[in-house]
């Protein structure tokens, strides 16, 4: 990952953010555990705290507090 920013996307209609570093997609995350396991494959330290924290992570659509229900979901 080197110095790279993380994008995290704006949440798609199943609830889950793309994640990407430079041209790579990482994958679609549902919440702070998966950006943090996504970003673990390249450097064990990342966990759910310093996910929320980091100044590298450039959050779309919504900071890391914004995962929502799939669409459709919240009407149910």
């Amino acid at each position: 990952m080197g110095n790279e920013t993380v994008v995290v996307h704006v949440p798609d209609e199943s609830g889950g953010r793309r994640v990407q570093v430079g041209s790579e997609v990482l994958g679609l995350a549902h919440g702070l555990r998966d950006v943090a396991e996504f970003l673990r494959r390249d450097a064990p330290d990342w966990d759910e705290e310093r996910v929320a924290a980091s100044p590298l992570i450039d959050w779309r659509g919504g900071g890391p507090d914004t995962w929502p229900a799939p669409w459709g979901m919240d009407e149910v």
